[in-house]
């Protein structure tokens, strides 16, 4: 088994240009409640960004430019994109690919205290934190509005802050996997984030603050295993 050679530490800064919704499970609401809430801290009540969420989509949407869909994603284990996001073992007898332990972990995604200072006192939010928008189905034939419905989403303007964290281990190109990320997020912007995306939610800005690294020796430093 190769080594840990370095660790890669990325801190970015998310602002929502449009309004986002990551939906919570809807038996969690009560009677008279919004039909669809958000995901929320459950310490402070804050909306949050899961970070499985920002990973899995920067992954598909890398999946998507390089033709590695649902048919054929066992069929390139070895891609660099599953080196940097992971692979599942597939025991088909056909393909027989072992997994890939993922070397990128992405925090969950806190509001910034700005963020969460000012969407807690505004005077325009309609629940702690967050706006309703009511919307509604189009009968193609008549032209009509039915079944309204109240989504729950988190105002444009919030900012999160991101934290990134690859591992990198003997024989692997950092700058690769830096360059694989940086793409991700920039066609995550490029695309958007959440549900209802193409109904306009759910679209992010997305800028990269700090860039850092440790590597084995740090780790090791006075040990007698390096």
């Amino acid at each position: 088994m190769s080594r840990l050679n370095k660790k890669i530490f990325i801190s970015a800064r998310l602002k929502l240009i449009t309004g986002m919704r990551i939906g919570d499970s809807k038996e969690k609401v009560e009677i008279g409640g919004v039909d669809s809430p958000i995901v929320r801290r459950k310490d402070n009540y804050a909306p949050y960004i899961p970070g499985s969420s920002i990973k899995g989509k920067i992954r598909s949407l890398l999946e998507l430019m390089a033709g590695e869909n649902f048919d054929n994603k066992f069929k390139n284990t070895g891609s660099l994109i599953s080196q940097l996001f992971g692979a599942a073992e597939n025991k088909d007898k056909d393909k027989n690919l072992p997994s890939r332990q993922s070397r990128l972990i992405v925090r969950d995604a806190d509001l910034t205290p700005e963020s969460a200072d000012m969407l807690l006192n505004s005077e325009y939010t309609d629940l702690p934190y967050t706006e309703i928008k009511w919307e509604n189905a189009i009968n193609r034939l008549t032209g009509t509005a039915e079944n309204p419905r109240q989504f729950e989403r988190v105002p444009a303007g919030a900012e999160f802050n991101l934290y990134f964290v690859i591992n990198v281990f003997e024989g692997e190109s950092d700058e690769d996997f830096k360059a694989l990320l940086h793409k991700g997020i920039e066609a995550l912007q490029d695309d958007y984030l959440g549900g209802s995306g193409t109904r306009g939610y759910g679209q992010v800005e997305i800028e990269i603050l700090e860039e850092k690294e440790k590597d084995r020796a740090h780790y090791l430093k006075n040990t007698s295993l390096i």
